[in-house]
Formats: C-alpha cells, sequence, structure tokens
C-alpha cells in the first residue's frame, strides 16, 4: 500500500482492489523448459497465470512440494528447479487447471 500525497484540496484516494482471480478451469497455463540466464541448468517454468500473488505463491508451494526441488514464484510465473514439465502438466490437471507443455 503506498502513500499518496497531493496539494490539491479536491483528490480523492481511490483505493483499487486486486482484481479477481479467475477460476482454475479457465486457466491455460503452459509449461515450458528454460536455460536462458541460468548457467546452463534447467528450470521448468509455469506461466499464464492470472491472480493474486498469494494465490501464486501457494501454486508454487504445492509444484515445489510434490516435486520435491526448490524454485520461485514472481510476475505470473513459476520457476521449479529441473525438469519436471511432465509430473507439473499432471499435477496442474489434478488441480483443474487447463495446463499445455510448451517445448
Amino acid at each position: 500500500m503506498g502513500v499518496v500525497y497531493s496539494t490539491n484540496p479536491n483528490f480523492a484516494y481511490a483505493h483499487n482492489e486486486p482484481a479477481a482471480a479467475t477460476p482454475a478451469g479457465n486457466q491455460t497455463l503452459i509449461v515450458t523448459i528454460d536455460r536462458r540466464q541460468r548457467a546452463g541448468k534447467q528450470v521448468t517454468l509455469v506461466s499464464g497465470f492470472t491472480g493474486t500473488a498469494a494465490e501464486l505463491d501457494a501454486l508454487a508451494k504445492i509444484l515445489k512440494s510434490k516435486c520435491g526441488v526448490g524454485g520461485s514464484a514472481k510476475e505470473g510465473q513459476i520457476l521449479i528447479q529441473g525438469d519436471f514439465r511432465d509430473r507439473v502438466v499432471a499435477l496442474l490437471l489434478e488441480k483443474g487447471y487447463k495446463a499445455k507443455r510448451g517445448n
């Protein structure tokens, strides 16, 4: 939550609520492998998620624990260390998401 300061006496602060999350069945997530800027290490990249940061973190935590590896979630993407494309697609389908395997 940011601080807004205005010298305009007619200024009205409008608090923007985060957008409501799209239901899992309506989201198409793309699961790919990425090696760029990672010193040759492979990461499984899940992109296309729409929702709040808390929901993204919760999904990332589930995927990381089921795969038994580390990773991160930021900017609407989930990074899972290693090549777990098939397992991640299966887990996402189990959770009700539409998941496609990329490259």
